[in-house]
């Protein structure tokens, strides 16, 4: 019996690194809202590209925040500067909750810039996911239950109370249902 557990847990934890490595080679690229927003990991400057072409981008928010120093970043602001893309640098932690004036602001640029609009942190799990429940609850007024399925494990979300540090992304998003008057 207890080997049939252990063999089960190790299968389930298989199959779900397979997942979380195959979002991560796929760039973790969703549409959330088609014609407004996707969300993504950091993507090459060709997959990045490809996307704007595809999908039309007009804004690029990147959660990662300013990096001039890294090559990822220089290749992201270069490629979409060569496409006439916009590019936005709104630095964020995982492990931090996000306060609501940060919020605020977020929720204020993304309401005034280009659309279609594409998010992203480094695994577009975390801060995208919350970032895509943000967009989807105060910019296009999506069903607070609809919206917080941004933030889940399908994208990559793995969020354990006093474990994980990315839990803060619940935590932010629970005190912000408060700050917009939500249900929560």
């Amino acid at each position: 019996m207890f080997r049939g557990v252990v063999a089960g847990v190790l299968l389930a934890g298989a199959l779900f690194g397979g997942y979380v490595g195959y979002l991560q080679l796929s760039g973790n690229f969703h549409r959330v809202i088609s014609g407004q927003l996707y969300r993504s990991a950091q993507l090459s400057p060709a997959e990045l590209e490809r996307h704007i072409r595809d999908h039309g981008i007009k804004t690029i928010i990147n959660l990662r925040g300013e990096n001039v120093n890294a090559q990822w970043y220089n290749a992201e602001v270069a490629t979409a500067e060569q496409l006439g893309v916009e590019h936005i640098d709104f630095g964020m932690s995982s492990g931090k909750v996000l306060t609501p004036e940060r919020a605020d602001q977020l929720v204020a640029i993304m309401k005034a810039a280009p659309k279609p609009i594409l998010i992203h942190c480094q695994s577009g799990a975390d801060r995208t996911g919350l970032v895509s429940v943000l967009y989807s609850q105060q910019v296009a007024g999506v069903d607070e239950d609809v919206a917080e399925r941004q933030l889940s494990v399908r994208y990559g979300h793995v969020a354990i109370p006093h474990i994980s540090s990315v839990y803060a992304m619940d935590v932010s998003w629970d005190r912000l249902e408060t700050h917009y008057g939500l249900k929560g």
